[in-house]
C-alpha cells in the first residue's frame, strides 16, 4: 500500500527542490532523493524573470534571494563588430511595476543554496543525498520507487514519482523510452570574470547581449563579489554529454577574433572556461501513469530566452496546483498538468530556437534585424515578452 499523501521526487536541482516545497505546502510528505552525495552547483549565473521570481517569493524565498540577487536596469543589445548599442530594453523598476515581481540575476549556487536551506527547514521533506533512481514499478495504489547507493538498495511505496533529474533523466529513459535529448549543433562556454579583471566600460547595471555571425555573447554582474558572468554561444559539433568540461581559452578566443575589442577584452579576462553541448528534448515528456516529469527532464530547451530555470519553477507551481485541485485522482491531476504545460513549453522551445537563429544572423539579414530592433525600440521589445514575464500559476 502506497503511503498516503506521500510523493517521491528524483533529482534535487532547481526543479526538484522547488517542487518539493510547492507540493509539501499543499500537505504532501516528500521523499526527495539525489544521486550526488553533495549538492554542489556549477558556478554559472542565471536570469530569473518575474514569471519565476514571483513563485519563489510566494514560497517564502524572497528575503534570501533578494539579498543574493542583482536587479539590472536594462538589457543592452550591442553590435559584435562595432561594439555600439543597437537598442536598450528597460528592466528594473519598470518590469517590476509591469509584472508585479522583480527580474533577478543570480549566481546559480546561491539559488540552489536558498532552496536547499528552505527544504532543510521544512518539516515533511526528507532529503536523501547519494541515492540514485534505479526503477519504478506501478500498481493500483501508486508506485514503488527503487533507489541505489553503492551496493545498497531501498524501496518506497508512494502515490507518485516526480522526475526532475535533468536532461539525461533516468526516470524519463524508463518511463518515456522513445523520448531522447537531441543535440542542437551549438555549445555554450561559461566563465567568470574576477572583479579586478572586469574591463573598463562594462556597465554593472545592465545585461549585455552581443550578437554576431554564428555566435553571441552574454554578460551580466553577480551580486556581492563584483564578478561578471560571461556566456558565449558558438556553432560547433562537439557533443559530449555533461555540464562542466574544461575549455581551452585559445579555442574560444578564435571564435571571437574578429569581434570588437571590448568583446575580446571580456573573453580574455576569463581565466578558466567550462563548456557544455546544448541539447533539447523537443516535444516534451510530461506524464504517464503515476509518473510526472518537470524541468529539463521533461523538456530541456535552448537557453536563448533565458527561461530554462524559470520553466522548471513554473512546472513545479503548476504541478502542485493540479495535485491540490484533484488530490483523489493523481492520474487526472497529471493529465491536467500536461494539458496546461505542453502548449506553453512548445511555444517557449520554438521561441528559444528562433532567438538563436536571430542572434546569429549575418550580412544583409543582420543589418535588417538591427534596424528592425531600433525602429521598434526598447519599450515595444519589452512588451513582446509579456506572454513570458506576465504569466502566473
Amino acid at each position: 500500500m502506497a503511503l498516503a499523501r506521500t510523493l517521491a521526487i528524483a533529482g534535487a536541482g532547481i526543479g526538484g527542490l522547488t517542487s518539493a516545497l510547492a507540493l509539501n505546502r499543499i500537505g504532501y510528505r516528500i521523499i526527495l532523493f539525489e544521486r550526488e552525495a553533495h549538492l554542489t552547483e556549477t558556478g554559472a549565473g542565471l536570469q530569473l524573470s518575474p514569471n519565476a521570481s514571483r513563485i519563489l517569493i510566494d514560497l517564502g524565498l524572497g528575503q534570501r534571494l533578494s539579498a543574493a540577487a542583482v536587479t539590472p536596469d536594462a538589457i543592452s543589445i550591442l553590435n559584435a563588430r562595432s561594439g555600439r548599442q543597437t537598442v536598450r530594453i528597460p528592466l528594473g523598476e519598470k518590469i517590476h511595476m509591469r509584472h508585479g515581481a522583480p527580474y533577478w540575476l543570480l549566481h546559480r549556487p546561491d539559488l540552489q543554496a536558498a532552496l536547499l536551506a528552505q527544504v532543510q527547514e521544512t518539516p515533511g521533506i526528507e532529503l536523501r543525498l547519494g541515492w540514485r533512481f534505479e526503477d519504478v514499478s506501478h500498481d493500483t495504489n501508486g508506485v514503488t520507487v527503487t533507489q541505489r547507493r553503492g551496493m545498497s538498495h531501498r524501496q518506497d511505496q508512494v502515490q507518485a514519482l516526480i522526475g526532475a533529474d535533468g536532461v539525461w533523466s533516468t526516470v524519463r529513459r524508463q518511463t518515456f523510452p522513445d523520448v531522447h535529448a537531441q543535440f542542437s549543433g551549438r555549445i555554450a562556454w561559461r566563465g567568470m570574470i574576477d572583479a579586478t579583471r572586469v574591463p573598463d566600460g562594462f556597465d554593472r547595471r545592465h545585461v549585455q547581449l552581443r550578437m554576431g555571425s554564428d555566435a553571441h555573447l552574454v554578460a551580466y554582474p553577480m551580486a556581492g563579489t563584483g564578478r561578471v558572468n560571461l556566456v558565449a554561444i558558438v556553432n560547433d559539433q562537439w557533443r559530449r554529454p555533461g555540464w562542466n568540461e574544461a575549455g581551452d581559452p585559445a579555442e574560444i578566443a578564435r571564435h571571437f577574433a574578429t569581434w570588437h575589442g571590448s568583446a575580446r577584452a571580456m573573453i580574455e579576462a576569463v581565466t578558466s572556461w567550462r563548456k557544455w553541448a546544448l541539447f533539447e528534448v523537443p516535444g516534451g515528456a510530461f506524464a504517464r501513469n503515476h509518473v510526472a516529469m518537470l524541468g529539463d527532464a521533461a523538456h530541456a530547451m535552448l537557453p536563448f530566452a533565458a527561461q530554462g530555470a524559470a520553466m522548471a519553477i513554473e512546472d513545479a507551481a503548476v504541478l502542485a496546483r493540479c495535485v491540490e485541485t484533484q488530490p483523489d485522482d493523481l492520474l487526472a491531476a497529471f493529465r491536467n498538468y500536461e494539458h496546461l504545460r505542453r502548449g506553453r513549453i512548445a511555444r517557449m522551445q520554438h521561441t528559444s530556437r528562433r532567438n538563436g537563429q536571430i542572434y546569429h544572423l549575418k550580412g544583409a539579414a543582420r543589418i535588417a534585424r538591427d534596424r528592425a530592433m531600433q525602429l521598434l525600440g526598447g519599450e515595444r521589445l519589452l512588451a513582446r515578452q509579456d506572454w513570458i514575464y506576465g504569466w502566473r500559476a
